[in-house]
C-alpha cells in the first residue's frame, strides 16, 4: 500500500540490496511498482520491468581468484553473484547451517548454479559482480577481513549477516549504485532516502540525502541515522 502510494505520488521506490537478480526476481511480480534494482551491492543496476541490466560492474578477476584461495584457508563457503546467475558449490549449499545461513538454504538450492570447485569457477569467469565469503565463526571473518586488507587486494569489503563478508570492486557500494540510477533518472542524491540495518548499507546510509535505520539495524548505523 505504502509503496503503491509513494510511486502514485511520483517517487520512486527502489529495490537497494545485497542479493543478485536471481534471489530478487520473485519479488518483482508481488510488488511490479518497483521498477528499478539496485542489486549485488551496487555493482547491478536492473530495469524491473523490461526484465533488463542498465549497469553491470564486474571483479577483476586476478584479484577474485586471490580472495577465493584466501578464503579457502578459513573454510568458508565462497558465492559468486553474476548479473545473471547465483554460483555456489553443491557441499556448501548442503550444508549453509554451518556458515550461519541455514535460513537461506532453500532459497540457494532453488537459485543458484552448483558447481564442484568455485577455485575453478573464479579461473574461468570473468564476470562476477559481487563474491560473498561465509564463515563458520566471526573471529574466522575477521582474521580473513584483516589479512585481505593487508594484502591490499582491491575490494571494498563490507560485514553483513552474522558471520558474512562481501566483497565487490573497489569504488562499488550501494551508494555508488544508488547514485548511479538516481543520475539515469535525472534525480539528485539530496532527494534521495536511504534505508538500511547492516554494514553494506554504510556508504548508502551516509549519502543519500535522508538515512533512515532499520530497528534491527546495527548500533553503529543507528547512530549514523540519528
Amino acid at each position: 500500500r505504502d509503496i503503491r502510494a509513494a510511486n502514485n505520488a511520483g517517487v520512486q521506490v527502489v529495490f537497494c540490496t545485497g542479493r543478485g537478480i536471481p534471489e530478487l526476481a520473485a519479488y518483482f511480480d508481488i510488488v511490479p511498482m518497483m521498477r528499478y534494482a539496485v542489486c549485488d551491492s551496487g555493482a547491478v543496476v536492473y530495469d524491473c520491468a523490461e526484465r533488463r541490466i542498465l549497469l553491470c560492474e564486474a571483479m577483476d578477476r586476478a584479484a577474485v581468484c586471490e580472495a577465493v584461495r584466501t578464503a579457502a584457508k578459513y573454510r568458508a563457503m565462497v558465492h559468486f553473484l553474476t548479473a545473471e546467475e547465483s554460483v555456489a558449490t553443491a557441499e556448501d549449499v548442503a550444508h549453509m547451517a554451518d556458515f550461519h545461513m541455514g535460513v537461506y538454504q532453500k532459497m540457494f538450492s532453488g537459485i543458484a548454479r552448483q558447481v564442484d570447485d568455485m577455485m575453478a569457477e573464479a579461473e574461468r569467469n570473468g564476470t562476477v559482480a559481487k563474491v560473498n565469503f561465509y564463515f563458520r565463526s566471526a573471529a574466522d571473518r575477521e582474521v580473513c577481513c584483516a589479512e585481505l586488507r593487508e594484502r591490499g587486494l582491491p575490494f571494498y569489503l563490507a560485514y553483513t549477516e552474522e558471520t558474512s563478508l562481501e566483497l565487490t570492486s573497489p569504488d562499488v557500494t550501494k551508494a555508488s549504485g544508488l547514485k548511479w540510477l538516481a543520475d539515469h533518472l535525472g534525480i539528485p542524491m539530496a532527494q534521495t532516502v536511504g534505508i538500511g540495518d547492516s554494514g553494506n548499507d554504510r556508504a548508502m546510509l551516509e549519502q543519500a540525502g535522508l538515512s533512515v535505520a532499520m530497528g534491527n539495524a546495527d548500533a553503529d548505523l543507528r547512530a549514523l541515522c540519528g
